[in-house]
């Protein structure tokens, strides 16, 4: 056994060649990102591990556990293949098929084992009740700027009562998703955009900025880690939460003085309560304004989101699914829903409001623009009144976690316009759902080169 393991760490790897698995085949490592792989039974413990390790090169000949970050340069190959690859390569015929286990948590847990994860796939809904059993902590300091991270069980961030975050909202996020696709994968979609995206909202918001190589690696290092909570495909996904906070305690408002990146995900079925497909009644607002010229509304900063709940929560009352809110200056122009991006059609015209400040530069958004113009259709991003849009053939909605949404209805000053039949999606909104959709699970192929597999 290799001396420059921890006793306890020891004492698993012993204990799991004892049960018999040293009879796997040797695997094959790569340089993504530091994983402990684990092909085993699902009752297995759960092995420590560290993004940014300090032990010493290993690979154990006869045993089936791996730690990639060590001998990343020994191999280019890939190091997670399609679930179906990756157990027939490493399980002998007599060999019951379980999935893939990639455990990472803190040798921590004392010792605890990790099982499968339990979850009815059929009932998935959008919350944290199937949340992932490991997230992804790296910290910033001025003296070393961003550390290598590491994985860890989910649970709490400890901070003070004087961290920024808690008295001045340093704080943004993203929304991503990992799904399982039709080539037997589980793969990420556009993670470069989010990269970017998060990059510019720190430094909208005075904070140092995680570097986008980084919040990738981080993004396929949480997903790898949590392969177990990725639904079989068509039944939901793995979302993603990456979240930048000032954690770093301070009196003074000023930008904190310390800060952490940190990545936790769930398996979520359907946003909306009736389903994926199922069109959303929505209200136009007229009281409030999601954002101003020269605000914040272009960041996915925390700040912007509660605000909006106080019309929300009203348009639920009264029967909708959300609201749409309407420019600041003039209360003519649409701007976006609650938390997504909105598109109106006319004929073979998609029209969907402009970037400039005040609506969050979607990734999904961008997507279905440049898709619609791949299949014909006239996109314009320009300014979008609401009398036009009470005269439009269809509505849709677009965003990471509604994916993209038909709208049933939108209601403005007691008038209702009904875009599609009850319960029937509208025509455009389905062709971009499947088009963009078939991407995204690989069902079609990638001509944008959107999708990334974790493991490459």
């Amino acid at each position: 056994m290799h001396q420059g393991l921890g006793s306890s760490l020891r004492q698993q790897v012993a204990a799991a060649l004892a049960r018999g698995f040293s009879r796997a085949p040797p695997l094959t490592c790569h340089n993504s990102y530091s994983q402990l792989i684990y092909f085993g039974r699902e009752s297995s413990p759960a092995p420590a591990n560290t993004v940014a390790g300090g032990v010493a090169p290993y690979c154990m000949r006869n045993g089936i556990l791996l730690w990639n970050s060590f001998i990343s340069r020994m191999s280019n190959r890939p190091l997670l293949q399609s679930r179906a690859q990756s157990l027939r390569r490493c399980c002998p015929a007599g060999v019951a098929r379980t999935r893939l286990h990639t455990i990472a948590a803190a040798a921590a847990v004392s010792g605890e084992r990790r099982s499968k994860a339990n979850i009815d796939w059929e009932s998935l809904g959008f919350g944290l009740k199937d949340v992932a059993g490991t997230m992804y902590v790296a910290e910033w300091t001025p003296e070393k700027g961003w550390d290598q991270g590491k994985l860890v069980p989910y649970g709490p961030i400890t901070v003070m009562p004087s961290a920024q975050v808690l008295n001045y909202g340093q704080a943004i996020f993203e929304g991503m998703k990992a799904q399982e696709s039709a080539q037997g994968r589980v793969v990420v979609f556009r993670p470069d955009q989010n990269a970017a995206r998060f990059k510019a909202g720190a430094a909208r918001m005075s904070m140092p900025a995680v570097p986008e190589d980084q919040f990738v690696e981080a993004v396929k290092a949480t997903v790898a880690a949590n392969l177990d909570y990725v639904p079989p495909i068509g039944k939901g996904s793995l979302y993603l939460r990456p979240l930048l906070l000032g954690t770093g305690p301070i009196l003074g408002l000023g930008p904190a003085p310390s800060y952490t990146f940190t990545i936790f995900a769930a398996a979520v079925g359907a946003y909306f309560k009736g389903g994926q497909l199922t069109p959303i009644d929505l209200i136009v607002e007229e009281r409030f304004h999601r954002a101003a010229p020269g605000g914040m509304g272009g960041t996915k900063a925390a700040g912007n989101y509660s605000p909006v709940l106080v019309t929300q929560l009203e348009a639920k009352k009264n029967g909708f699914a959300d609201v749409v809110y309407l420019d600041a200056k003039t209360d003519t122009y649409l701007e976006e829903v609650s938390s997504c991006n909105i598109f109106v059609v006319k004929g073979r015209t998609i029209k969907t409001p402009p970037l400039g400040g005040t609506i969050l530069p979607g990734v999904t958004r961008r997507s279905i623009v440049e898709l619609a113009r791949s299949r014909g259709y006239d996109v314009h991003e320009e300014p979008v009144s609401v009398h036009e849009t009470m005269e439009a053939d269809e509505v849709f909605t677009t965003g990471t976690a509604v994916v993209v949404s038909s709208v049933g209805s939108i209601t403005y000053r007691g008038t209702r316009k009904q875009y599609t039949e009850p319960g029937q999606a509208g025509k455009v909104a389905l062709e971009m759902y499947a088009a963009l959709t078939d991407i995204q699970t690989e069902r079609a192929e990638d001509k944008f080169g959107w999708v990334v597999p974790v493991g490459n």
